[in-house]
């Protein structure tokens, strides 16, 4: 049992991963220690602005 537990949370720490979920965190601890004084942006805002430079810049996306 503790076997299917373990690889399920690596499956879901996989996808995760894949799909950026960790991507704000360390963005905020990026802006924290190199870039003490600018101001940190809500979650929304930082995925409005992820989007838009993606839209900006297609030549980034595989599709």
């Amino acid at each position: 049992m503790r076997t299917v537990l373990r690889a399920g949370r690596g499956v879901a720490w996989y996808v995760n991963a894949i799909l950026g979920g960790q991507d704000y965190t360390r963005y905020v601890e990026h802006l924290r220690r190199n870039h003490p004084e600018a101001s940190v942006p809500s979650e929304r805002e930082y995925w409005r602005e992820r989007y838009a430079a993606a839209d900006r810049n297609p030549a980034n996306r595989c599709c």
